[in-house]
């Protein structure tokens, strides 16, 4: 598992800092991820899963029903520096 660093804004915190790990709608290659390395009896950070700090926590729990390339699409969209 990756550590607990915003994929936002590379801020480093402990979930218990109000941010957590956001598990998005699978696709077809993340589940044949899960598969693989179910098979080869490995563990690993899931690709469709992603950390956020308390500032976008919110923001990207919306989008969870998105997978994430798409959801990342768009919170990189609404945070770019303007």
């Amino acid at each position: 598992m990756k550590p607990p660093i915003c994929i936002i804004c590379d801020t480093r915190f402990t979930p218990s800092d109000e941010g957590d790990v956001i598990y998005f709608k699978k696709t077809k290659w993340d589940i044949e991820w899960e598969e693989e390395m179910e098979r080869k009896g490995s563990v690993g950070h899931p690709p469709y899963a992603e950390w956020f700090c308390e500032k976008h926590f919110k923001s990207a729990k919306e989008l969870e029903e998105l997978s994430c390339t798409e959801a990342m699409k768009i919170l990189r969209e609404k945070f770019s520096e303007k």
